[in-house]
């Protein structure tokens, strides 16, 4: 009988299958934390994978102009050209990148026109007064929902149903609601001043906040679900010991219910300005982006004629979502959640 005949079996097959016993070892020695690393590390592959290669073919890309079969290397002509002001004559219509500044450089140094004309700054206002307004109101309705009342699954599935209309049938129903012949919502918003009576959907001021108002109207929704979530993750027994300890619901709220629910708010603000950033869809079925430019909008309406100078708008877009991004992970990292 040869020596590996008279291996015990165990030591046999710990001896062939060395490398699996080593690795399955080497999980086992992990933390939690490791291990989560390790299950995450597939979609980390695979995200950098889908993610990285197009913003390196953007950046590329935005270093040429011209003909895309005889494109002519600029370097970073286009993103000075955009900064300047040099790169507005090449965007539709009185479009900008930037709000333009007064020349003789009266107060206000920027105008309301300027900045409606602006795809920056159009995008910017957009973004922050809708996730504002979302967060806000998202939140009310996650304390609402949190609480134990007769209809709260109806109630639920009422507060979804907006989230679920497509982009493109939610900007039609704003649309009808302002069009000048079928339009009932015009002349009572134009006797408060809030919109402009005449030629409402071609008005850069109106038509934003009508998009406003109809992305408010429609993602508040996503806000809720994700915060009500954070709500429901917090163990009950705490607000049992603080009303035995004589706290108010306000103390409740202040010291229990909004720090334990600020990560899961943290992740639904950047998630909501991500999509704000991206506005297009709904622009374009309400109006237009010559009325309503934003940096998507730039992008779509330029790529034909000028994809270089497309795809420079377009990774300036990525650079000001991962500032978003690297903030809302240092803020996160900063408070030890």
């Amino acid at each position: 009988m040869s020596t590996e005949d008279r291996t015990p079996g165990p030591a046999r097959e710990s001896n062939r299958s060395g490398p699996i016993v080593a690795f399955t070892r080497w999980m086992e020695n992990l933390g939690e934390t490791g291990f989560a690393y390790l299950l995450l590390t597939p979609v980390f592959v695979l995200l950098t994978t889908i993610a990285l290669y197009p913003l390196l073919r953007t950046l590329e890309l935005s270093m040429y102009q011209g003909v895309l079969s005889d494109p002519e290397f600029v370097g970073l002509e286009n993103y000075v050209q955009l900064f300047t002001g040099a790169a507005d004559s090449r965007l539709p219509g009185s479009t900008t990148f930037l709000p333009s500044i007064s020349v003789d450089g009266t107060f206000p140094f920027i105008h309301v026109g300027g900045v409606l004309r602006s795809a920056l700054a159009v995008t910017l206002v957009f973004t922050v007064v809708s996730v504002f307004f979302e967060t806000i109101i998202g939140f009310g309705q996650a304390l609402v929902l949190d609480q134990d009342f007769r209809g709260r699954r109806w109630v639920r599935a009422a507060i979804i149903i907006p989230w679920a209309i497509p982009i493109v049938v939610q900007g039609m129903m704003f649309f009808l609601m302002f069009h000048p012949s079928a339009g009932f919502l015009t002349e009572p918003l134009a006797n408060l001043g809030i919109v402009e009576p005449t030629n409402t959907l071609n008005d850069p001021g109106s038509s934003l906040l009508i998009i406003m108002v109809s992305d408010i109207w429609k993602t508040t929704a996503f806000m809720a679900l994700l915060i009500l979530a954070g709500l429901q993750s917090i163990d009950r027994s705490l607000y049992d010991v603080a009303e035995v300890a004589g706290a108010t619901k306000w103390q409740q709220f202040k010291l229990i219910t909004f720090p334990l629910v600020l990560p899961t708010l943290g992740i639904a603000i950047l998630f909501r300005t991500i999509q704000a950033m991206r506005i297009y869809g709904l622009i374009d079925s309400v109006s237009t982006c010559s009325t309503v430019p934003s940096l998507s909008c730039m992008v779509v309406t330029t790529f034909n004629t000028n994809r270089g100078l497309a795809a420079a708008i377009a990774f300036v877009t990525a650079g000001i979502i991962a500032i978003a991004v690297l903030g809302v992970i240092y803020q996160q990292y900063k408070e030890g959640f």
